[in-house]
């Protein structure tokens, strides 16, 4: 795929995700967080803070070549994606719940990950490379998430029956659109990422199972219901690979073919890992529901 091509093709791929996240949302999925304030700010916590650091140590453990171990921590800075709800539906989280986790993560995404790939580039390339998101590169990242998420929050607010009807068309032209990009970088790349996976294959391996077990793990210590944990553990183990491959191989951005490696990587793992952890939490859900009907029973 030529460098013209890709600077049109990234960015358009990218804002028309970007636009049907829009369309699912309101301004009541903002202001969900008063409705499940404990699930929200450890999940939270988890996602912006405990990952990025046991990312760090993974990469560090491993001694990743540099650009390796900044593409991993680009991972770890992305947001978790609207995947996260489909699953959550399928294995019997609270939707709502990832639903407001998906709007939140996305907004202090902009904040958070260029703080985080900077000083990744800092740390293991070096504070003089050519490589990092400065304000301008900052911008244009806000300007591909921010911009197409508000118009279709708009169109959703102001014409709700046209968003309702949309929302499969554009879901549908996202993936077409994804699958042509995505699959003519891989194509260009194609040596790289083979000579990649033995070396990156099992970190994000670790890192994906870690992700989808603090997720659920952290919440119900803390006295967080089976539902929401369950849609915690989606919302933090499936990131958003293909805004961190966006940003790796945009030619406007990092175009770095190596930093693009290890979420192209952990995006096709994590949708295996996933469905084995729903339906291992499925299973310990219907378990633990029997469990409170057999008390009850006894108890009457």
């Amino acid at each position: 795929m030529s460098t013209g091509l890709s600077i049109v093709l990234f960015p358009v791929a990218l804002g028309i995700v970007m636009l049907g996240l829009g369309l699912t949302l309101t301004v009541d999925d903002f202001r969900r967080v008063v409705t499940y304030p404990r699930a929200v700010l450890v999940s939270l916590f988890c996602q912006m803070l405990v990952l990025p650091v046991i990312c760090l140590g993974l990469v560090v453990a491993a001694g990743l070549r540099a650009e390796l171990a900044v593409g991993m921590m680009l991972l770890a800075a992305s947001p978790g994606g609207s995947t996260a709800s489909l699953y959550s539906h399928l294995f019997k989280g609270n939707v709502a719940l990832n639903v407001t986790l998906t709007a939140i993560n996305s907004v202090l995404a902009l904040f958070t990950l260029p703080l985080i790939v900077n000083l990744s580039v800092a740390a293991f390339i070096g504070s003089d490379s050519s490589i990092g998101l400065q304000f301008d590169k900052v911008l244009q990242v806000f300007a591909l998430v921010l911009i197409p998420i508000s118009i279709g929050m708009v169109v959703r607010r102001r014409r709700p029956d046209f968003a309702a009807r949309m929302q499969r068309p554009v879901k549908i032209l996202s993936i077409v659109v994804l699958v042509v990009v995505l699959t003519g970088a891989v194509i260009g790349i194609k040596d790289e990422l083979a000579a990649t996976v033995g070396a990156v294959g099992l970190i994000a391996l670790l890192f994906n199972l870690v992700s989808l077990a603090i997720g659920y793990a952290a919440p119900r210590l803390l006295g967080v219901g089976h539902r929401e944990a369950v849609a915690s553990s989606f919302e933090i183990g499936i990131h958003n690979a293909t805004l961190a491959i966006t940003i790796a191989l945009s030619p406007a951005l990092l175009d770095n073919n190596d930093i693009a490696m290890p979420p192209a990587i952990y995006g096709t793992l994590m949708f295996f890992t996933a469905a084995v952890f729903g339906f291992v939490a499925a299973r310990r859900g219907h378990v633990g529901a029997d469990t409170t009907r057999r008390r009850r029973t006894t108890a009457a």
